[in-house]
């Protein structure tokens, strides 16, 4: 157990890119809000929806992706005795990939040619370029994905009969999702380009479209994957617990893995060309995700209630006074996990076809998306970063660095709650998302959001504070604090529990299943789609 220093660089160098990309999106993030609310007009050089576009590819991709390969690999490196060094180099040619795939979206981005936001699906139109920088990442990524599953192999073949340790099993999970997930996109973003480049005329925009939000959707729950590993493995260590059953530890990765690539369809309930009974089976297969969840939550408040009382913990509530309120390696994932109570909820209304017709192409969708990757999943990271950053660069978390962790997460709540919370409720008054500041010639209705934007924007400008105390709390400890050993905290399974079944390592029948539930899924409608398709629509440049 441990990590080498080969390893820890590796890690170290993930880390360092995604608190980067989250210096610079939460700036772009703040001017972004700063405009949405009329407070501020940006330059003719740096529009809107440039902004919005560079904000949620460093946040939603560049983030998220770093972050995640650096724990896991740090997680596989720790628990399954170091990584091969084939590994590690298909790890740096990865990261590699992904750096010049990242430089060639933003150029064109930065030129104001590729304005067309996260999703950037047809019929809005980048610079080939942009496209091309997308494939680069992809296979920056799947290069880390065979990496993982060359190393976990290994480790299996040389421990034959035993259960992959949990972190390893959950990093399986999610290279597992994260290498099918990016297969419907890469085949997306392959026929974009010649379409982008002007050699054939027209696209077909709904198969796109599938192909996005089959690997869009997914892309959410293998960062909710993530912070849920640290839930289940983590944070019962760190408050002196163990871990709860083994078994349906693995049984939650299992069918989130299972279901996980199917959920994406929800997002399309209000797409024309769809016949409502492909539909009703989507919207089944996207609550569906919602049970390993519930099961996620019972699990992890029995682990606080059995760790409390243990420790001497009174009463219906009282035990919660155990709990160390004080370490910011269990408040800020704590606080996540709450979040997502009101964040899940939101993903089932708009997994609703009714509800959906009424909040689809508003701010609750952004409210939500907020919610869910700014609270549930990337505090959580940034609660895994005050002993993960340490761990790597061999030092020591201080106390006046912890205190700082407290106050920057207690910021950042009250920035979400603000700002989220705005976005929620002037959606529901049919704020539109994706467009910049207008009141439509000073129409009534449009009005009346204002103050709701108001409280967007005080929102905005605290989550911009708390992201500049958490990159120098971050930076600190990878260069600056005192020097020392760091535990990577990984709870026991509890005494006296039943053995976990071995056929939860068939990973093999996993994925056969997986691929199963998305051909029905998705053959019957991009079948329909392709064999009585639209006459297909040319490239627009809407900015």
């Amino acid at each position: 157990m441990g990590i080498t220093k080969e390893d820890a660089r590796l890690t170290k160098s993930y880390i360092f890119v995604a608190f980067t990309a989250l210096l610079l999106g939460g700036i772009l993030g703040l001017l972004q809000g700063l405009n949405r609310a009329g407070l501020l007009e940006l330059p003719t050089w740096l529009n809107y929806y440039q902004v919005l576009t560079a904000h949620g590819l460093l946040l939603v991709v560049v983030l998220t992706a770093f972050f995640t390969i650096g724990y896991f690999y740090a997680g596989l490196s720790h628990t399954l005795g170091g990584l091969l060094a084939k590994v590690r180099k298909l790890a740096w040619v990865g990261f590699g990939m992904k750096i010049v795939g990242f430089v060639l979206a933003v150029i064109p981005i930065l030129m104001n040619e590729a304005s067309v936001m996260y999703t950037f699906y047809p019929p809005m139109a980048a610079s080939p370029i942009f496209y091309i920088g997308l494939v680069f990442i992809a296979l920056g990524v799947w290069m880390c994905c065979i990496g993982a599953f060359i190393n976990v192999a290994n480790w299996r073949k040389n421990h034959k009969g035993q259960h992959v340790p949990i972190l390893a099993y959950f990093a399986t999970g999610v290279f597992v999702l994260l290498f099918f997930a990016l297969i419907p996109v890469a085949i997306e973003v392959l026929t974009i380009i010649p379409w982008a480049f002007g050699w054939v005329e027209t696209i077909n925009v709904m198969v796109a479209r599938t192909l996005f939000w089959a690997f869009g959707h997914t892309l959410v729950n293998i960062w909710y994957l993530t912070a849920t590993s640290a839930w289940y493995v983590i944070v019962p260590k760190i408050i002196g617990g163990k871990r709860w059953s083994d078994t349906l530890t693995r049984v939650v990765i299992i069918a989130l893995v299972i279901m996980n690539i199917t959920g994406g369809f929800h997002h399309q309930i209000v797409d024309p060309g769809i016949s409502p009974s492909v539909k009703f089976m989507h919207v089944f297969m996207s609550l569906a995700i919602g049970f390993p969840s519930l099961m996620t939550a019972f699990a992890m408040f029995a682990v606080f209630e059995r760790t409390a009382r243990k420790q001497g913990g009174k009463g219906l509530i009282g035990w919660y006074k155990k709990m160390p309120w004080g370490d910011v390696r269990f408040l800020a994932p704590f606080i996540a996990m709450v979040a997502f109570i009101p964040a899940g909820a939101g993903g089932i209304a708009q997994s609703t076809n009714q509800l959906d017709q009424v909040v689809h192409n508003t701010m609750w969708i952004v409210g939500h998306f907020h919610l869910t990757l700014g609270m549930s999943v990337v505090m959580t990271f940034f609660g895994i970063s005050y002993w993960l950053v340490p761990y790597i660069s061999k030092r020591v978390l201080t106390p006046e660095i912890n205190r700082l962790g407290v106050i920057q997460t207690w910021i950042w709540t009250v920035g979400m709650i603000f700002m989220s919370g705005a976005m929620h409720w002037v959606g529901l008054l049919g704020s539109p998302r994706r467009t910049s500041y207008t009141t439509y010639g000073d129409n009534a209705t449009a009005l009346s959001w204002d103050p709701y934007l108001m409280f967007l924007a005080i929102g905005g400008t605290l989550l911009v504070i708390g992201v500049v105390l958490q990159v120098y709390a971050v930076f600190n400890l990878m260069f600056f604090a005192p020097k020392g050993e760091t535990e990577f905290p990984i709870a026991e399974e509890e005494d006296g529990v039943s053995q976990t079944p071995y056929w939860t390592e068939r990973w093999g029948l996993w994925i056969v299943l997986m691929l199963l539930v998305v051909a029905m899924a998705y053959v019957i409608p991009l079948t329909e789609f392709i064999v009585n398709a639209p006459p297909g629509s040319p490239p627009y440049k809407t900015w």
